[in-house]
């Protein structure tokens, strides 16, 4: 979708499909089935699904392009967040038991965003331009609240006394919830007020402020439109990920990665734009966003919901995820140490996600 020109039909066709979908089901109960009208429920819900999350964020990225860096890739992530927390709060804590649901889609977030996105939008920036430069002590303040927040709710758990496994106690749960909360609150102050220049460019506000005041209006009540489809349509899409997990007999951390790709795919595509346009510190600044917001807040919102419903949440990874976690982490101190960045940067972290994703087939 262009940000320029008159509004795309899609960016509010899809969430008007969306609501009358979702009105339609509930009036005349329809659901998925494993027939062929079940399938042609899945394709028309997928297809009007994902058309629904693409105009989300397109008018996020509306809005972004008004006010701005850092404030703009803020927005996408948060309303990529709202998504992600939705739809994994629905499938964990429905009718079928989830609880390593959170885990695996935090866990397919950081492994897509911190090697499979950040090396394509590097690769892909070094085969035009060579080189391409960003702001190293931003980057460092990523990296560095994110391995924090990756250590203490995806690795520790494991090694936690009062219960046993990869579970932490309701107490251990509540004070891990409230220490991200609030580390990721200071990122957020340090990232838009505090330290805001290590965060953009001298070409980061050349996209400022080109919106009009009527299609900056117009996209906020269709953004808050989507998200709420997005919402209401993220209970039948539950259904038809684990009818085709049961049928096609895939492994139970496919559906994290599938809920990872419907969340990410429209953020990917503008960071995977921006590095061609040479906006390397923008395409950084969606994707470690979306890791620090996915583990910031999704983790104590699926936290805050799991302990109201009385619900099991599995958070620690098995050693497999440890190692991958740790390989990434160490190669990302490599690839943002420099502030320069060429194709064989690009291509180390792409091999680690081919890496990650053949072994959730294949473990």
């Amino acid at each position: 979708m262009s940000l320029s020109g008159p509004m795309p039909r899609s960016s509010w066709m899809f969430p008007l499909l969306a609501a009358v979908f979702f009105a339609a089901a509930t009036a005349f109960g329809w659901s998925f089935s494993a027939t062929t009208g079940g399938a042609l429920f899945a394709i028309v819900l997928l297809v009007i699904l994902f058309g629904t999350v693409f105009a989300a964020v397109h008018h996020a990225e509306i809005i972004a392009e008004r006010i701005g860096e850092p404030y703009g890739t803020l927005l996408l992530t948060l309303a990529v967040t709202v998504i992600e927390v939705a739809l994994i709060a629905t499938m964990m804590l429905g009718d079928k038991a989830a609880p390593a649901l959170a885990r695996d889609t935090v866990f397919a977030v950081v492994m897509i965003v911190c090697n499979g996105l950040v090396g394509v939008c590097i690769f892909i920036g070094g085969l035009r331009y060579r080189e391409q430069g960003f702001q190293v002590t931003g980057s460092n303040l990523y990296l560095s609240v994110l391995v924090v927040l990756a250590t203490i709710t995806l690795i520790l758990p494991n090694y936690t006394l009062t219960t046993p496994g990869p579970i932490y106690s309701a107490a251990q749960l509540g004070f891990v919830s409230v220490v991200t909360v609030l580390l990721y609150g200071v990122f957020l102050y340090t990232q838009t007020i505090l330290h805001r220049d290590y965060f953009v460019t001298g070409d980061d506000g050349a996209e400022h402020g080109s919106s009009s005041a009527g299609r900056l209006a117009l996209s906020v009540v269709l953004l808050l439109a989507s998200l709420a489809a997005v919402v209401l349509l993220s209970k039948k899409f539950s259904l038809v990920i684990d009818a085709a997990i049961g049928m096609t007999g895939a492994p139970p951390a496919f559906a994290g990665v599938l809920v990872a790709i419907l969340v990410l795919l429209p953020e990917s595509i503008a960071a995977v734009a921006a590095a061609r346009r040479n906006h390397l510190q923008k395409s950084i600044n969606l994707a470690l966003g979306s890791s620090l917001a996915t583990i910031g807040l999704t983790i104590p919102a699926v936290a805050a919901a799991a302990h109201a419903l009385g619900k099991p949440l599995v958070l620690g990874l098995n050693n497999q995820g440890i190692v991958l976690l740790v390989l990434t982490f160490f190669v990302g101190l490599f690839t943002f140490g420099t502030g320069r960045t060429n194709i064989l940067f690009g291509l180390v972290h792409i091999v680690v996600f081919a890496a990650y994703i053949f072994l959730v087939f294949v473990p």
